[in-house]
């Protein structure tokens, strides 16, 4: 840990011996494979993203328009990806990000980044209990929703309690549900478009239809890489998993070299393919309903009996993978702060199989209570909660490469050989800064509609940038009180513990 962090910020040697005493692993189990990796990055991006939104996008930007977006986005998360992996196969932690920026760039900041990260995926596991019974009630409409929610709540909570192994396991599984889905989605789709199924050829026509290939100029666009970027959260898991993974520095880049061209091209093809099937025109697509879904209608066109009812329960595995990956990675986060002294201490608890069960229920409670807060005031408690963390993806992005930015400077400052690393990002120090500068442009301009209008929209603004001050109210607050200052590079800490 940096030089100012005393020795009250780890676990005093009296819990060590407690949890010796007791048989309980003092560390994560390292029992995560490459191909668990793989998979966990992989899935966490795959979900409603691709398959509802794209086609709101397509609807709003026209085919272009939503291909430049996610294109742009696509590539700054491969800067982003690649920032992550050279410092989590040099130094794999489950803290990740929130350690990097506290060893590289300042207490205080890496405090507010371990928080906002942990915050943002506990209110995501309630925003995936609330989609859950949405899903279930288009098969059973008059069921209650606290069933549904109560049961994808223990099927989450248990694939994450019985033991890393499982969680892995589970993901892979779930993860490989969902890319088959999308292999055979584009190859059916190519089919269509050349007009071997599905009727005559369409080739590029609907690239044409209206204004088409762009619609709805510059600005429209900007508001399309948002949602792109929510499209594209969770790659950055595989950070967080690298300090249960059995041989990360061989794992980690394998992983990212593998995912990032399989994210790009199933999210640009996939688009590509649903853009030249159905014109951006097409009032469903901006649709969130599953009935309606980009992938449900190209199924139909293709002539797949029971396509909704497939789409459907597909997007019930990609919600149970956001929700149990949300579960992981929050707790997992909570777990590390508070061995760091900046939670709780009884939170840093590792059970025998090498699960923080206190972490885990913690989170799991805090998701139930915000799932919970959407049955009062006609939900205005919850929307609230979410669009606090609507932002925050991107702050751990922002926070990711301005960590690889200083990384890289101290390694060099104290005199290290880069080739001794066991993965070294390309395109140093464009990547950190190109990813630094598209994430400050898609926070700011989250919702920039809201200062354009004769009339500012205060309580819309408010409501889609609360998440700003709220993090910068945690690191400048942690800073005031713990009088931090920004770690010079000739004092980062690069010692493996």
């Amino acid at each position: 840990m940096p030089g100012n962090a005393s020795q009250s910020t780890l676990l005093s040697s009296a819990e060590a011996e407690n949890q010796l005493s007791q048989g309980s692993p003092q560390e994560l189990q390292r029992n995560l494979k490459s191909r668990h990796l793989t998979m966990i990055a992989l899935g966490g991006t795959i979900g409603t993203g691709l398959f509802l939104a794209s086609g709101s996008a397509i609807h709003t930007a026209g085919p272009g328009g939503a291909l430049l977006a996610y294109g742009a986005i696509g590539i700054m998360v491969y800067f982003v990806m690649i920032s992550l992996a050279e410092m989590a196969a040099f130094l794999p932690v489950a803290g990740s990000f929130s350690t990097y920026a506290t060893r590289f760039v300042d207490p205080a900041f890496g405090f507010a980044l371990g928080w906002n990260y942990w915050y943002n995926w506990s209110i995501t596991i309630a925003s995936e209990l609330a989609a859950v019974t949405m899903i279930m009630k288009f098969w059973f409409p008059d069921s209650p929703s606290i069933l549904w929610s109560g049961l994808c709540l223990t099927i989450i909570f248990l694939l994450n309690y019985l033991s890393v192994k499982g969680f892995g396991e589970s993901e892979y599984w779930f993860s490989m549900i969902k890319v088959v889905t999308v292999v055979v989605f584009l190859v059916v789709g190519v089919l269509m478009i050349f007009g071997i199924i599905g009727g005559e050829s369409i080739g590029f026509t609907n690239f044409t239809v209206g204004d088409a290939p762009f619609h709805g100029g510059f600005m429209t666009i900007l508001g399309i890489f948002m949602a792109a970027g929510y499209s594209f959260q969770g790659t950055e898991l595989f950070g967080v998993a690298a300090g249960e993974t059995d041989n990360p520095a061989r794992s980690i880049p394998k992983a990212v070299r593998q995912v990032f061209w399989r994210i790009l091209l199933f999210y640009i093809f996939a688009i590509l393919v649903i853009s030249l099937l159905i014109p951006y025109t097409t009032e469903s697509l901006a649709s969130e309903d599953v009935t309606v879904s980009p992938f449900t209608l190209v199924f139909n066109q293709a002539g797949i009996a029971f396509a909704a009812s497939v789409m459907n329960a597909i997007i019930l595995t990609a919600v149970l993978s956001a929700g149990s990956s949300g579960m992981y990675a929050s707790t997992r986060m909570l777990w590390d702060l508070a061995r760091e002294g900046k939670a709780p201490a009884f939170l840093a608890k590792l059970d025998r199989r090498g699960v923080p069960v206190h972490a885990l229920i913690i989170t799991s409670l805090v998701g139930t209570l915000a799932f919970l807060a959407s049955f009062f005031g006609d939900g205005a408690v919850y929307i609230w909660l979410l669009n606090a963390s609507g932002m925050s993806g991107f702050i751990a992005w922002l926070g990711i490469a301005i960590s690889h930015y200083r990384f890289r400077k101290a390694y060099v400052a104290q005199g290290r050989d880069l080739r001794e690393l066991p993965y070294r990002a390309k395109w140093f120090p464009f990547g950190p800064i190109f990813a630094f500068t598209l994430c400050i442009i898609v926070i700011l301009g989250q919702n920039y509609s809201a200062f354009m209008k004769e009339t500012i929209d205060w309580n819309g603004a408010l409501i889609s940038y609360i998440g700003l001050p709220l993090f910068l109210a945690v690191w400048l607050g942690y800073k005031f009180v713990k009088k931090t200052k920004v770690v010079p590079f000739d004092q980062c800490d690069f010692d493996k513990h």
